[in-house]
C-alpha cells in the first residue's frame, strides 16, 4: 500500500487574470411543496451536488434523501425521493436526533447514461453510494459501497486524516475523479489532505451492480493539492466538473473542526487545472460590486451560456433553502 509520502503534492495559486462573479442566486423550493408523509421539507436543504440530465440540473443533498430536478432558467424544482434511511426517515439533522444516520451525498456525476451520488466516506453510514439510470431517477437504489471505502481510506495519500469525498468529475476518457477534502482534523499520523484520485468508469460500475461480491475499482493516480486560504480559514475542494476541455473546481474557505461539523465560512473560489492536470489556478468568487461572495458553494455544473458555471450553495441551516447561483467567468480561464 502506498504510503502517504508517495502522492506529489502541487500548488493551485490565486490568479489575477481569472475573475468570477456571483450573478444571480435563486433559493431552490420545490414545486409539490412540503409533503409529512414523505418525510419531505417545502424546500431543498443542503444542496451538496450537481449534474446535468438533459435540460435539468440534477441537485443531492446531504442530509436529506431526496433528489431535485431544477429548471435553471425557471427555477422550477421537482422531488424525486430516495429510498427512506433508518427508522423510514428522509430527512436527517440533530434537531431531531437523526444526523448520525444520513448518506451524507456530497458529490455526484453521470457516467454511461448512469447517475451517481457518493456518500463522503467520514463514517460508516456515508459509505454508500446511489445510483439510477438517467431516464429513471425514480428507480434509485442505494449501494454499500464500504469495500470501495476501505480502500480509498487505506490510501492515506489520498485520504489523510480523514475521509471526506466531496467532489466528482466525469472525464471524458473514461476516468472518475474524485476529489478528497481536506477540512477534517489531523488523526492517524496525518494532517487533512485535499487530493484527486481516478476511478475506472467501467470498474466502477461493475463492482456498484454487485458489490457484496465484486472486487472494487483501485484509486489511481493521486495528487495532492494545496489550494491556499480565503481569511482565517484555508480552501478546500468541495465540488468539480469537466468543463469544456478541462477540469473546474470549487473550492470553499470553512473553518470547520472536523468532517462531521460545519464551521465559519470565510469566502469561497473557482479553479481551473491545466488540459494535463499538473497545474492549477483560481480566484475568489465575488459580488458584481467587486466585494466578496461569502457563501459555501458544494456543487458545480457547466452554465448554458458560455463563459459561465453554475453553482449550488448550502445555506448550513435545515429550515432554509439552498440556492442555486450563476457565475460568470471572465479572463483566461481556456489559457
Amino acid at each position: 500500500m502506498p504510503s502517504a509520502g508517495s502522492a506529489a503534492t502541487r500548488v493551485a495559486s490565486i490568479d489575477p487574470d481569472l475573475r468570477a462573479t456571483v450573478t444571480r442566486c435563486r433559493p431552490l423550493r420545490y414545486d409539490e411543496g412540503a409533503d409529512e408523509h414523505e418525510d419531505r421539507p417545502a424546500h431543498v436543504r443542503a444542496a451538496s451536488g450537481a449534474a446535468w440530465i438533459g435540460e435539468r440540473i440534477v441537485v443531492v443533498q446531504d442530509d436529506a434523501s431526496f433528489l431535485a430536478l431544477v429548471e435553471p432558467d425557471s427555477g422550477r424544482t421537482r422531488s424525486v425521493s430516495l429510498p427512506r434511511g433508518n427508522r423510514g426517515r428522509r430527512l436527517f439533522d440533530e434537531r431531531r436526533g437523526t444526523k448520525r444516520w444520513k448518506l451524507d451525498l456530497e458529490s455526484c456525476a453521470v457516467v454511461q447514461s448512469t447517475f451517481v451520488a457518493f456518500g463522503s466516506g467520514s463514517t460508516p453510514e456515508r459509505r454508500r453510494i446511489a445510483l439510477a439510470p438517467t431516464n429513471a431517477l425514480s428507480d434509485a437504489r442505494i449501494v454499500n459501497a464500504d469495500s470501495l471505502y476501505e480502500l480509498l481510506e487505506l490510501r492515506r495519500d489520498f485520504s489523510g486524516s480523514e475521509l471526506n469525498i466531496e467532489g466528482l468529475a466525469a472525464m471524458p476518457d473514461g476516468r472518475l475523479r474524485l476529489f478528497q477534502r481536506g477540512n477534517g482534523a489531523p488523526g492517524r499520523g496525518e494532517m487533512p489532505v485535499d487530493a484527486t484520485a481516478d476511478l475506472d468508469v467501467a470498474e466502477l460500475l461493475f463492482y456498484l451492480a454487485e458489490p457484496e461480491h465484486r472486487p472494487p475499482p483501485s484509486p489511481r493516480d493521486v495528487v495532492r493539492w494545496s489550494l491556499g486560504r480565503l481569511g482565517a480559514a484555508r480552501l478546500t475542494f468541495t465540488d468539480a466538473t469537466w468543463w469544456s476541455d478541462r477540469v473546474l473546481f470549487v473550492a470553499a474557505a470553512e473553518d470547520s473542526p472536523d468532517t462531521y461539523r460545519d464551521g465559519v465560512v470565510t469566502g469561497a473560489a473557482i479553479g481551473v487545472f491545466a488540459p494535463d492536470g499538473a497545474t492549477a489556478r483560481w480566484a475568489t468568487l465575488l459580488r458584481e460590486d467587486g466585494s466578496p461572495w461569502i457563501a459555501k458553494p458544494e456543487g458545480i455544473a457547466p452554465g448554458r451560456t458560455p463563459g459561465t458555471v453554475l453553482l449550488v450553495v448550502d445555506r448550513d441551516d435545515p429550515e432554509l433553502a439552498a440556492e442555486l447561483c450563476e457565475v460568470r467567468l471572465d479572463g483566461s480561464w481556456a489559457d
